[in-house]
């Protein structure tokens, strides 16, 4: 349902609760002057800041409510992110005044907006404010901050999107002593804007001297940092003693050297994301994983050997989330040593995308013994995998609540979506999220598909996103769930991914635009 049919199926239940009656008893007509004020806040609620600024138009009392502060409390000023976009300075100086003030929490700004003056009104005007994006991405050059003597001080949470040519240092030096409260930060490189050809890597940003004015951090992200390695993270390490989760996803100077010291520094660190990093077996045998509080790990689309693998998970005492997708040596000895000799009876996340070297028997016996606690399970990638092992588990997979299934590489054999899809709707009732990969040509599905489709969103009255590849099937899917008016749920995996990453513990704070 769009925007503007919220705001009709919001406004019809308003009218019924606000009918009256007339003084001969008759039901007098509601209209929108009779809604109370509260009520047309809160459906004004469920608009996007872009939707309420043209409702603004409508009259003067929409006008008034769209300009509630209530309403302005996380506030995106990327015109590509919300559709909204401020034309000159003063506009926002004005705005940050009138219209955020103390309601203001959260606030995305891009490098046109990131001035000295900005950021002096948000102090003064914005107590409130906790989170804090600033979008350098595309920055060929800096504003001067020379003048800068003010800075939001109560921040818990500040992402910077670096740009690959603009030295940070100018900018940072100004605001070191105003975020030592940080608890997450996040550092998003420009590793997707990345050519193949070799360039020069420019240390944006001093990580050194960064480390030391955020000593309460225990969220850190950096992500597709091209010019971040082991030292970086060792860095932090040195002055973060409550970090609890660190991710590198995507930073390929990553080797692992660093991971003994950061381990023995960080005792409470229980989340560690190292997806497409340059990991080197020898380093990760060296740590000492049974002393460590590891609960969470992600080290998919690496080099890591079978013999590193057996090493690890025999060691780490009690893993609840292992993301180990894309590993040649992740085979059936890797999965037997983790069964027998390690401890996955805490394990709810296992995530073994395009694990080609796993037979379908060594995942039956796995999922046989431990599929009842399971909550999130990915198997995608693998044209070995066939609806033929998911009939097969999905009756003891009974807990999960995120499935990721099938291969875009086109199969030899076909995939009864029927069955499945009545499979799913009888055993996975708390499931939330679900994708299946399968190429369209691949899947086989009759005339009276409608009714597994009618059991399955009947049945899982939790899912929230179901993803298909775009064809045939995909358009029935989607019909079946607008007819239902569950509008979101279904869409087409080439503009939205599931993700096991749902279940992290610290997955909310993990989050960024």
């Amino acid at each position: 349902m769009d925007s503007w049919g919220q705001l009709s199926g919001q406004f019809a239940v308003a009218s019924v609760a606000n009918r009256g009656e007339d003084e001969k008893g008759f039901l007098t007509k509601a209209t929108i002057e009779k809604v109370p004020d509260k009520v047309l806040l809160h459906i004004f609620s469920y608009l996007s800041h872009r939707e309420i600024c043209k409702l603004a138009t409508i009259c003067k009392k929409w006008r008034q409510t769209a300009y509630d502060t209530r309403l302005w409390s996380a506030v995106s000023l990327r015109p590509e992110i919300s559709g909204l976009h401020v034309s000159n300075l003063e506009s926002l100086l004005t705005l940050i005044s009138v219209r955020f003030g103390a309601s203001l929490r959260y606030i995305e700004l891009p490098i046109e907006l990131i001035t000295h003056h900005v950021f002096h009104e948000l102090a003064n005007k914005c107590p409130n404010l906790t989170h804090m994006l600033l979008d350098f991405s595309t920055a060929m050059q800096l504003h001067d901050f020379s003048e800068m003597q003010a800075f939001p001080t109560k921040l818990k949470y500040l992402c910077i999107c670096l740009s690959e040519v603009i030295f940070m240092e100018g900018f940072m030096r100004k605001i070191y002593n105003f975020i030592n409260g940080l608890e997450i930060l996040h550092l998003v490189g420009t590793y997707e804007k990345v050519e193949e050809e070799e360039e020069e890597v420019y240390e944006v940003i001093n990580v050194h001297k960064l480390k030391a004015a955020t000593p309460n951090l225990r969220v850190i992200n950096m992500y597709g940092i091209t010019f971040v390695d082991d030292s970086h993270i060792e860095a932090f390490s040195s002055n973060c003693i409550q970090l609890e989760c660190l991710a590198v996803n995507f930073c390929n100077k990553v080797t692992g050297s660093c991971l003994k010291t950061v381990f023995q520094r960080s005792k409470g660190l229980k989340c560690l994301l190292m997806n497409q990093t340059s990991l080197q077996s020898q380093h990760l045998m060296q740590v000492e994983w049974e002393k460590t509080a590891i609960q969470e790990l992600d080290i998919s689309a690496t080099d890591l050997s079978t013999e590193c693998l057996i090493d690890m998970l025999t060691r780490i005492p009690a893993l609840r989330y292992l993301s180990a997708g894309q590993i040649n040596g992740f085979n059936d000895s890797v999965m037997k040593a983790f069964m027998e000799q390690g401890n996955p009876r805490n394990i709810v996340g296992l995530d073994l995308d395009a694990s080609d070297n796993l037979s379908d028997e060594a995942i039956h016996r796995f999922v046989s013994k431990y599929g009842h606690q399971l909550q999130a399970l990915s198997l995608s990638g693998m044209p070995h995998i066939t609806d033929q092992l998911w009939q097969a588990i999905l009756p003891i997979i009974k807990n999960i609540k995120i499935v990721i299934m099938g291969t875009q590489e086109r199969l030899g054999v076909n995939i009864h979506v029927d069955q499945l899809m009545d499979g799913i709707a009888n055993h996975c009732l708390q499931l939330e999220r679900l994708e299946l990969r399968w190429d369209p040509e691949n899947l086989r599905f009759s005339d009276k598909s409608q009714k597994a489709i009618d059991i399955l969103r009947v049945k899982c009255l939790k899912l929230r996103a179901l993803g298909l590849s775009d064809g045939r099937y995909y358009e029935i899917v989607k019909a079946n769930f607008e007819r239902a008016d569950r509008n979101t749920v279904v869409r087409a995996i080439t503009a939205c991914r599931v993700s096991t990453y749902y279940i992290l513990q610290n997955y909310k704070e993990l989050i960024f635009n």
